[in-house]
């Protein structure tokens, strides 16, 4: 150990001792931090999955704060209860607040939730969501500290507060009760979540800002808090509607874009299909990223595929799960070959003791 790094260990002894009731001093990478990742939760897309965490079999970090918005109908509360399916696939404990009183028990179904042994809290005001959520947290952690636990409050927009549930219906000037307590709750809410093993999501509805005639018109309900501690935004746009072959709208198209992340690069975008019957089409999207990068070549109505063995696979667009889940390994094949284009690699720099200018300037006196 360099002279450097062991007076940065007395410094980090001396923190941890200043601060009896908690470890505030961390060495990156030698050990567990808050800010570490605990796992992730599918969106139900593994396109933007791979789009938030910039990693194989990622989504939506556990341990981390997610904000999903949009306008009406473009999928916000679907994305949210993909996740609630994925948690319990894996274990988890999946509850859904929720302050819309809309939700779809046979949709849910659909998607695959049970939802026998999904929580489900129907509650009004931002203060009773906040208690909510950390009543959830510490009886959970009480019987078991290491259970996965995702938590779906949709929407902020919906949520009102007390002071607005007891007045009446005139305008009370500026209502700015809801930004405040939410701003106090975030202070709260994101140091809970970072030291345990919970996925928070909020969804959250697009406003447009009157005037505005350059930049971003769209803001979001509850003011700059919730933007401001969530790890990742999402934000959803309909762009466009899918009909049968009798003209009739069985889904849309949803172009999802990352407009904050801080799991990987900011600002990408993932486009996936939505059917009214099923959820998302996450195939569909495979099929969609192998095509921009010109990894099938297509011919017609006809894609051929070249695998890792030189094996050629023709098919149809619309046999290409049937010949996904029929051909061994090729799943897993493909999944690769698009991680292999969406992953961003970052350039990093491995420092030595030589590239590190060391000084004793300071520390002497300790």
């Amino acid at each position: 150990m360099t002279k450097q790094d062991g007076r940065a260990n007395i410094i980090a002894g001396e923190l941890n001792k200043q601060f009896k009731h908690q470890q505030v001093a961390y060495f990156l990478g030698e050990q567990e931090t808050p800010t570490d990742i605990r796992g992730f939760v599918s969106t139900g897309s593994t396109i933007l999955d791979l789009a938030v965490a910039n990693k194989p079999n990622g989504g939506l970090a556990v341990g981390r704060i997610t904000e999903i918005n949009g306008l009406e109908g473009s999928g916000k509360s679907l994305i949210g209860a993909h996740a609630l399916a994925d948690t319990q696939r894996q274990g988890g404990v999946a509850v859904y607040i929720d302050t819309e009183s809309a939700v779809s028990e046979e949709f849910l179904r659909a998607i695959g939730v049970d939802t026998k042994q999904m929580l489900y809290v129907h509650i009004d005001t931002v203060e009773d969501i906040f208690d909510t959520i950390e009543t959830i947290v510490t009886k959970i952690r009480e019987s078991n500290k290491d259970k996965l636990v995702t938590i779906l409050v949709d929407s902020l927009a919906a949520a009102s507060t007390k002071i607005e549930m007891d007045a009446d219906f005139d305008k009370d000037g500026y209502a700015t009760h809801k930004a405040i307590i939410i701003s106090k709750a975030m202070r709260k809410v994101t140091q809970l979540m970072a030291r345990q093993k919970v996925c928070l999501i909020f969804t959250n509805q697009l406003r447009q800002k009157l005037g505005v005639m350059f930049g971003d018109p769209w803001t979001t309900s509850g003011g700059k808090a919730l933007p401001f501690h969530a790890s990742t935004r999402i934000r959803l746009k309909n762009v466009g509607q899918i009909k049968d072959t009798k003209k009739n709208t069985i889904g849309i198209k949803i172009r999802a874009q990352v407009i904050k992340n801080r799991l990987g690069p900011p600002l990408r975008t993932a486009d996936f299909s939505l059917y009214f019957d099923n959820g998302i089409d996450d195939f569909g999207s495979w099929l969609d990223v192998l095509k921009a990068h010109k990894l099938v070549k297509q011919s017609g109505a006809w894609y051929t595929l070249k695998t890792s063995a030189n094996e050629e696979i023709r098919f149809q667009s619309k046999d290409f799960e049937k010949k996904i889940k029929e051909v061994d390994g090729l799943k897993d094949e493909l999944y690769q070959m698009i991680c292999d284009a969406c992953i961003l690699t970052y350039n990093s720099k491995e420092l030595g003791i030589d590239d590190v200018e060391t000084t004793d300037e300071g520390l002497d006196e300790l």
